[in-house]
């Protein structure tokens, strides 16, 4: 088992998960190297809104998993690796396919490398419930077929594929995450359940969405962080070269999630459907349930946050002035 009292990377620590997740390693002990994608404005993204004493433990890094130089200097010294880094956007994706390939799996295959290059002692790679597509089978085990039902999922399939050759082929300690529909505070308004409960926190009447038929499979923020937590401790020969799901085995269509949202902040919730919000026939992915028993016996994990407790957490952050004031909710974010 590892001990993470050594010093501990993360890509894409500025993002939702990410941010989440660097809080979470602080308060295991260790020391984090955070890579926060390079701008000119020098912004740490979320983990600005950490407090002084987690970021008293995290060493930032401005680079770009797209550099291999970058990412080589990134991974030196680093024991254990958390590889989150990515363009996430499923509808941006359908505008600018190749920016999700270069840096999707174009990224993740300068982490392999620098990490084969560096003998790095374990690297966690982060999945997505995407690259199922629909439901062919439920709950979606680890052995479910993939299909890239959108460039972003085709992108997140090549970064898994990549990860499997790296371990197969060059002995690279690789283990992958499959997170379901991760949410929480932080979360980007493209997200669903942002999109929601911001337009209802702004004080609108109607909410704008997409299709209500879909479901998913949602798990809070910190149960997330855990699972990376815990699939970089467990035992090597647990889980290096295991691809692991993580989510709760709870179903919810997206118009029971609207209701439901509703009537936890008390409104009265009316529907409007903007067709810009849907996605191409084809290319919806209209059911997702998890199946996490592997990663339950492997590595020890299970969700502690029922959706109802997560969602309330999620509302009290949303509704908070100063934090809903970082939100466009009048606007569709792609």
């Amino acid at each position: 088992m590892i001990q993470l009292s050594h010093l501990v990377g993360v890509t894409g620590a500025e993002g939702f998960i990410g941010s989440h997740l660097v809080e979470a390693l602080v308060a295991s002990g260790s020391r984090v190297r955070a890579m926060v994608l390079y701008n000119s404005l020098g912004s740490w993204g979320w983990l600005e809104s950490l407090s002084a004493e987690t970021l008293a433990s995290v060493e930032v890094v401005l680079g770009d998993v797209r550099d291999e130089s970058s990412v080589l200097e990134f991974l030196r010294d680093v024991e254990v690796a958390y590889h989150l880094a990515a363009l996430i956007g499923i509808p941006y994706s359908y505008r600018a396919p190749r920016s999700y390939l270069e840096t999707n799996a174009g990224g993740t295959l300068n982490i392999l490398e620098a990490a084969r290059r560096l003998g790095t002692a374990r690297v966690v790679c982060t999945s997505t419930s995407e690259v199922y597509g629909t439901a062919q089978r439920v709950p979606i085990d680890e052995a479910h077929p993939l299909q890239g039902q959108s460039p972003y999922s085709a992108s997140k399939i090549a970064a898994d594929k990549l990860g499997e050759a790296y371990h197969l082929s060059f002995g690279v300690p690789v283990v992958t995450l499959r997170p379901f529909n991760t949410y929480g505070p932080r979360q980007s308004a493209r997200a669903v359940i942002p999109t929601i409960i911001s337009q209802l926190a702004a004080g609108q009447r109607e909410v704008r969405l997409g299709s209500l038929e879909p479901t998913r499979d949602f798990t809070f923020v910190t149960d997330t962080a855990a699972a990376f937590l815990a699939v970089g401790t467990a035992p090597a020969e647990k889980v290096v070269g295991q691809v692991l799901n993580a989510g709760t085995g709870r179903e919810v269509a997206i118009g029971d999630l609207l209701r439901m949202i509703g009537q936890l902040m008390d409104r009265d919730v009316q529907h409007v459907v903007e067709v810009d919000r849907r996605r191409p026939a084809n290319s919806e992915v209209m059911r997702l349930v998890c199946d996490a028993r592997r990663l339950r016996e492997l590595a020890g994990w299970s969700s502690r946050h029922s959706l109802e407790e997560g969602l309330q957490q999620t509302i009290a952050w949303f509704s908070d002035a100063a934090n809903l004031a970082r939100y466009k909710s009048t606007i569709y974010n792609l």
